[in-house]
Formats: structure tokens, sequence, C-alpha cells
């Protein structure tokens, strides 16, 4: 495991994706907007606070509860992510301050990746539609490790991959599950809440956009 590339930053930074780098969560809103509109139900704020930074198998077990509809999680969770695919053709826009972290990064000669919790082919595709595509050592997604956030697993492969030891890698992350699963991995965390009254107390580190001098400072940049 590497240390710190430049002897005073971290071996590795590794950033969630949906909300984080990007404004992917207002696609999954949309979709989810629309899945509960064919149920005749309200998608609101309450709801998209539960459902943020969870994974799949979870997810589907909060539609069921939520619409109703026990037994059908599998095919609601196929369906919404049937629309994130249509929804993420509009475009993926970066999320403020994104893109010039990202830059300075790579210029540190940090190594970088993407540790999601959705599935790689959605990862891979909101990447392709967005201005970051290219520049990370690892990109991984949530179907590709044996248990997705919270547990640690994500963290713990895409630091292994990028060849840095967890303890001296920092994660950036937006959510409750995302923020517990890289400090199960040993990481030092920023967290950047990306919707109103998530809060993100377990972070080391809690800024309000990812162009914060506090998150330049986290990642050695500053």
């Amino acid at each position: 495991m590497s240390a710190p590339p430049n002897g005073r930053g971290p071996a590795a930074v590794v950033f969630d994706l949906d909300g984080l780098l990007l404004d992917t969560e207002s696609v999954w809103t949309r979709a989810e907007e629309k899945l509960f509109a064919r149920y005749g139900r309200t998608f609101g704020p309450e709801e998209k606070r539960r459902l943020i930074g969870t994974s799949g198998p979870t997810a589907a077990r909060m539609f069921e509860e939520m619409l109703d509809l026990p037994g059908e999680g599998v095919a609601l969770g196929a369906a919404v992510r049937e629309l994130v695919w249509i929804e993420l053709e509009q475009g993926a826009p970066a999320q403020p301050g994104a893109a010039e972290l990202v830059a300075a990064l790579v210029r540190s000669g940090t190594p970088i990746g993407v540790a999601s919790n959705s599935p790689r082919a959605i990862v891979d595709r909101a990447l392709s539609f967005s201005v970051l595509d290219g520049p990370f050592g690892v990109v991984l997604g949530g179907d590709e490790v044996a248990n997705p956030k919270p547990a640690p697993d994500v963290y713990l492969e895409a630091c292994n991959r990028l060849g840095a030891d967890p303890a001296m890698s920092v994660a950036l992350e937006d959510s409750p599950p995302g923020v517990a699963s890289a400090r199960a991995a040993g990481m030092r965390v920023v967290g950047v809440p990306s919707f109103p009254g998530v809060t993100l107390e377990e972070a080391h580190v809690v800024a309000a956009s990812l162009d914060a001098t506090a998150v330049r400072e986290a990642v050695g940049l500053a």
C-alpha cells in the first residue's frame, strides 16, 4: 500500500458519485417521482431523504413499504433503474467545484477513484454524459462488491485497486450510508450534503460544497 504521493496529502481520494460529484440525485428523483405517479402516489422530500445513498436491495424494500406493494421490491427497483437510464440522456451536470477539484487532484498526482452504490452500468453511463469522464484510476459500482454501502467493501476495494492504504486516504460523501461505509473502511471522511435535511455528523469534516476551503485542505490541496 502506498503512502501519500506528495508526502503531505492523502494516499488516495475516493469520491461517491450521485449527489457528490454529479447532480444525478435529481435524475433519480425524477425517476422516483414517475414511479410513484404510476401508483397514484406522491414522491416528496421525506421519501427522498430516506432513499439517499441506499443500495439497490435496501431501496427495493423501501419502495415496497412506501407503495404498499409487498413482494414487488425487485420489480420496483428495476423500474426505477430503467427510468434513470432514460433520464441520463439529458446529461449529468457536475456539482459545484467538482470538475475543478478533480482536475487539481490529477495535477497533484494524487490517485483518485469513484465508489458508488449505484450499479456499475449506471455509473458508467452517468460519467459518460458528464465533463468528468476519464480521469479516475478506478470506478466501482455497488453491484461489484459483496456488500454495498454502508458496508465498507466498495471503499476497501477502491483503495486496494489504487494501491492506497485506506487509513491514509480520504473519501468524499453526501449521504449517511456513504459516510458510514467510508468510516468502516478506516478512511477520513469529508461530508458534503446534497439534499436539505440530510445531516452528516459522522463525517470528520462537513462542508457546504466541493469548492469549500475545508475540502481542499482535507485532500491536501491547501
